[in-house]
């Protein structure tokens, strides 16, 4: 694709050099100086090539030699491992089911193709021939998810209603799957088809307002925003519970002495009244807030006289 970056094409163009045998393991591949004399790109995005494919366990920085390809790419082109019945088809939705086990144990950090190859127990470069590379995993990783729970057929009557039930569609997602907010751009669209269908789903309901294409698109990345920004909170606390061991209530606890020394100082004298009130923290309603008063203020803003609505029992 044209639009490709540059880095991810020229490690492509390695990578296809490896897989058809022109280059074997521990024979050099080109290096930094020489993709950017070869390319005609900046040592940056050299350097970004060699990073890829030494994540992907493709290449290796051997002490003498510069960086050469490994030797566990040899088993590539060979027979399936014994360890996967060879009746067991490696399929790029086996490959992505195993990506998501990863990313929901573990986070989307230990996402890699080495480490799927691995949960596999197949080689790294056999992924290749199912998925062009980690970037397009991340979005038929995100695709699949979204996928598990559909908008429903019929829709609900009025916009707010349906605005409602795709916003917490999403969210359900996202508490599902945490790491798929990090996999989702606000800023740059993403071809991906279940999403496609709920951005699709969220314009209908916004045209029926009556709105132009300019402010359709506002609320649309509006709404998601308050969404996504949330659910990354989400994300950041799950990783959190898994490097400490604790949890957000276990963590403010052991937090309790410089928190009190701080907030019984004269400084702060509406968070020291909060602390001592009390304040349960809980994603869950700062979502459901967020969302309910940003309906409020599209209905204020393109339904002058329209009372705030009281968010549906759940």
């Amino acid at each position: 694709m044209d639009s490709e970056a540059p880095y991810r094409r020229i490690a492509a163009e390695i990578r296809d050099r490896i897989t058809r045998g022109e280059l074997r393991p521990g024979d050099r591949v080109p290096s930094t100086r020489q993709i950017t004399q070869k390319w005609g790109v900046a040592m940056a995005t050299a350097t970004k090539v060699i990073a890829v494919l030494r994540d992907e366990g493709i290449v290796e920085a051997r002490p003498g030699a510069g960086t050469v390809v490994t030797t566990v790419t040899a088993a590539s082109a060979g027979p399936v491992p014994r360890a996967v019945p060879r009746t067991v088809e490696l399929t790029r939705d086996r490959i992505v089911r195993a990506a998501i086990a990863v990313a929901d144990a573990e986070g989307l950090a230990n996402v890699s193709m080495r480490r799927v190859a691995t949960d596999l127990d197949v080689a790294t470069m056999s992924l290749y021939r199912h998925v062009p590379g980690k970037d397009e995993l991340l979005e038929f990783m995100a695709d699949a998810v979204f996928g598990e729970q559909r908008l429903p057929a019929t829709a609900p009557p009025g916009w707010r209603a349906r605005l409602d039930v795709a916003a917490h569609l999403a969210w359900s997602i996202f508490r599902q799957h945490p790491w798929a907010a990090e996999v989702v751009s606000l800023t740059r669209p993403q071809a991906i088809p279940n999403l496609l269908h709920y951005a699709e789903w969220v314009l209908a309901a916004l045209r029926d307002l009556g709105l132009d294409v300019d402010d359709m698109m506002q609320a649309h990345i509006t709404l998601f925003g308050h969404v996504r920004g949330t659910a990354l909170s989400l994300s950041a606390e799950v990783d959190a519970q898994r490097d400490t061991g604790m949890t957000n209530e276990e963590w403010i606890e052991s937090q309790d002495t410089g928190m009190d020394e701080v907030f019984g100082s004269a400084e702060f004298p509406m968070l020291g009244h909060i602390a001592e009130v009390g304040f349960d923290f809980d994603l869950d309603r700062i979502f459901e807030f967020g969302l309910q008063r940003l309906l409020d203020g599209l209905a204020a803003r393109f339904e002058p006289g329209t009372s705030p609505a009281r968010p549906p029992a759940r």
